[in-house]
């Protein structure tokens, strides 16, 4: 297909798909001519994982074009390449109180081991999860048993999670799958889980008839 149909198949405008080509973000297309080039299936996998990652991922064009380039080699680390492309934290309030973050990270530090979780020493997750813990015992609440049950159900959670992406073919499909499943089901997971909280009120406190 001629880049006018690559365009009209992906939806991504013809300057917009040139400048990816600039960037290395998208293989050169094959010579027909000195100035033509002809587009095929591979090309339209690839723009669609370059916009999950921009749309959706957010990520910075020069960390797009090294998990490609990573992606691309004969033997890709797709495990690091996951990791490099979801998101790692978390909005949290900052605490003031440098001895209650320290305890926060010894902590996560004993929940992971305890659970065998197979995390690098440098990952960016176990900060978020300990300013997490921090900020619930700044405001006074006890985070304890509520962290356990959260770590069992994230355990859950995680196996499904790497099912759908285990499912997507081809290795640029599993990296597809893994930022639109984290991502995207954030949003959902929550949205669920407020609709879970409104049922689980209505039961427990009961619905209010305020009409009479």
């Amino acid at each position: 297909m001629r880049i006018a149909e690559l365009s009209q198949t992906t939806g991504v405008p013809v300057p917009t798909i040139k400048y990816y080509l600039r960037e290395g973000l998208l293989p050169a297309g094959e010579l027909t001519s000195p100035n033509q080039a002809r587009y095929d299936d591979r090309h339209v996998q690839r723009l669609r994982l370059v916009r999950v990652l921009l749309d959706i991922g957010r990520l910075p064009i020069a960390t797009i074009r090294d998990l490609l380039t990573e992606l691309d080699r004969p033997d890709p680390d797709v495990h690091e390449v996951l990791g490099r492309a979801l998101p790692a934290t978390v909005g949290t309030r900052e605490t003031s109180d440098p001895a209650m973050l320290a305890a926060a990270h010894e902590r996560v530090r004993s929940l992971i081991k305890e659970r065998g979780w197979l995390l690098s020493d440098n990952a960016r997750t176990r900060q978020s999860a300990a300013e997490v813990v921090a900020a619930f015992q700044q405001v006074g609440a006890d985070v304890e048993h509520l962290l356990e049950q959260y770590a069992d159900l994230a355990e859950q959670i995680a196996v499904h999670d790497l099912r759908f992406v285990a499912q997507a073919g081809g290795n640029e499909g599993k990296l597809h799958a893994a930022v639109v499943g984290s991502i995207l089901g954030d949003s959902l997971l929550a949205a669920l889980r407020r609709m879970a909280q409104e049922h689980e009120s209505a039961k427990m406190f009961g619905i209010r008839d305020d009409s009479c």
